[in-house]
């Protein structure tokens, strides 16, 4: 049976959330049944704001309202600051475990929160441990073809001699994964790098 919001219901669910430590478990149509409440109200107040008799009811649904949008905001951020505590926990433990009470939106949410901050981790921290500077990986990103001169002249297009996993360049991008012989056009200073560090050769232009 869905729940039907209201804002004794929204109140006592923000209630619980904020004296639990865990996040608390939400009907999957949260969301849904927020908007239908928002929309149901929204369409009262539409047709009968002309109407003098029903102006008192009028303030009263007005404020109401606020009052729900104010409780939703502090709900989401509530949510919002222990699914971000959580990924960073379950980075640091080295822990699959996502069962999490979220919904789908907030499930993306985390993943998204916990692949940055193990990214992130291993590019920075693991690389300090083994006495290696960082080397920043970020989430892939699609190369796309340049053809203006001024372009062609800020990029290298080189193949790979050895496998590379996604690393976040300098620029701050993402790049990779490259398999060994993929063949790709690069920011000049990231292709570089890769040279340099014998990862990659330049493939270059035999009519130029």
């Amino acid at each position: 049976m869905a729940e039907i919001i209201t804002s004794e219901v929204l109140y006592d669910i923000l209630r619980k959330e904020k004296v639990s430590a865990e996040l608390q478990q939400l009907d999957k149509n949260f969301y849904k049944n927020i908007i239908k409440y928002l929309q149901d109200k929204t369409n009262l107040i539409e047709t009968q704001k002309d109407n003098v008799m029903f102006a008192k009811e009028i303030t009263k649904i007005n404020k109401e309202v606020e009052a729900v949008k104010r409780m939703l905001k502090e709900l989401y951020e509530r949510r919002e600051n222990k699914i971000i505590q959580n990924a960073l926990f379950l980075s640091k433990s080295r822990s699959k475990d996502e069962t999490l009470p979220l919904l789908p939106e907030e499930r993306k949410f985390f993943k998204s929160v916990l692949e940055t901050v193990e990214l992130y981790r291993k590019s920075v921290l693991d690389n300090l441990i083994s006495a290696r500077l960082p080397l920043i990986e970020e989430p892939p990103k699609d190369i796309k073809t340049v053809e203006s001169p001024k372009q062609l002249e800020e990029n290298l297009l080189v193949r790979l001699i050895h496998p590379v996993p996604k690393f976040v360049g300098t620029d701050f991008n993402i790049y990779g994964p490259f398999e060994q012989e993929d063949v790709s056009l690069l920011p000049k200073q990231i292709a570089e790098l890769l040279i340099n560090k014998n990862r990659a050769e330049e493939i270059k232009n035999e009519s130029s």
